[in-house]
C-alpha cells in the first residue's frame, strides 16, 4: 500500500482488508493505531462514521451536475494529499460536493481549488497552476493539503459533532508530519477553530484561549510551529474581493519564509 510522494489520486488504497470506521470511537481507534500515512489515507477513504455526511456525499455523487454527467464521482471521504514530509500543511473546511467529492482529491475540480493551486504554483509548491483531476500529474513539494472534515457536507456546513468525530484523522495526519512540519495554514474560520484542539492533542503548547481569526493572523507556538490564518478561497470571498491573489500570495510567502528560517 504505497502512494508516491505528492501524488493525488487515492487509487485502490481502500483494500478489502481496510477496517471501516462506523462511529466516533472507531475513528479515534483506527486513526490512533494507523501504522503509516498510507494506512491512514486508506482508512479515511472508507469512513462511515457520520450518517448525515455519508448520505449527503453519496446523494451528491448520484445527483451529478450536468457538466459532469458522464463522470464517475468519487462519493467517499476525501483524504489529505501531498508531500509526506511537508513543512507546510494547508487545512481547509471540507470537500466540495462537485469538487473533491467528484474527483477524489481535495480542492480539485472546483473554483476554490483553482485559486489555491494557482497560488501554490506561484509560490513554487505545485507543479501546475491547476488541479482538475486526480490523475492530472499535479505534484506538491513541501506542502500537504487536507481538511478539518473529510466528507462533503450539506451547504458546506459540517455540524460540530461531525467536526469532532473527524478530528482524530487530522490529529494523526499532522502527527505523521511532526518531524518536518513548520507551518499550518488554515483556510477560513472553521479550519482555524478546528486546528487548535488538534494541535493541543498533539502536545503543542497552544494558547488556552483560542486566538482571533483573521487574514494573515499568526501565532508562533513554542517550539517553532507557525499557525497562519487565511480567508478561504471560496467564490463568496474571491468574487467580492474580500480575498485577492496578492492576499493569498502573501500567506504562502510568509509560510515559505518561516519554513526556511526554521529548517
Amino acid at each position: 500500500m504505497v502512494v508516491a510522494p505528492g501524488s493525488g489520486w487515492p487509487g485502490d488504497l481502500a483494500k478489502a482488508s481496510t477496517p471501516v470506521a462506523t462511529s466516533a470511537e472507531d475513528v479515534r481507534r483506527l486513526a490512533g493505531n494507523a501504522p503509516s500515512l498510507d494506512h491512514l489515507t486508506a482508512r479515511v477513504t472508507v469512513c462511515r462514521a457520520c450518517p448525515r455526511l455519508v448520505a449527503w456525499r453519496e446523494a451528491s455523487a448520484a445527483d451529478k451536475r450536468a457538466a459532469f454527467k458522464d463522470e464517475q464521482y468519487w462519493g467517499r471521504p476525501v483524504p489529505g494529499w501531498g508531500d509526506p514530509r511537508a513543512a507546510i500543511a494547508v487545512v481547509g473546511l471540507a470537500p466540495a460536493a462537485h469538487g473533491g467529492n467528484r474527483t477524489g482529491r481535495i480542492f480539485t475540480g472546483d473554483r476554490s481549488g483553482d485559486w489555491l493551486f494557482a497560488a501554490l504554483h506561484r509560490a513554487g509548491f505545485a507543479r501546475y497552476p491547476t488541479s482538475l483531476r486526480a490523475d492530472d500529474g499535479q505534484r506538491l513539494t513541501g506542502v500537504r493539503v487536507t481538511a478539518a472534515v473529510h466528507c462533503a457536507p450539506p451547504e458546506n456546513r459540517p455540524a460540530p459533532a461531525e467536526r469532532d468525530t473527524c478530528q482524530p484523522w487530522l490529529e494523526r495526519e499532522l502527527g505523521f508530519l511532526h518531524s518536518t512540519l513548520k507551518v499550518v495554514i488554515t483556510l477560513g474560520g472553521f479550519a482555524w477553530q478546528s486546528t487548535w484542539p488538534v494541535l493541543r492533542s498533539l502536545g503543542y503548547d497552544v494558547p488556552a484561549a483560542r486566538p482571533d481569526f483573521g487574514h494573515l493572523a499568526e501565532v508562533l507556538v513554542p517550539g517553532g510551529l507557525l499557525v497562519l490564518g487565511s480567508y478561504h478561497p471560496s467564490q463568496q470571498n474571491t468574487f467580492t474581493g474580500k480575498l485577492t491573489e496578492p492576499m493569498l500570495d502573501a500567506v504562502f510567502a510568509r509560510a515559505a519564509d518561516h519554513a526556511e528560517r526554521w529548517h
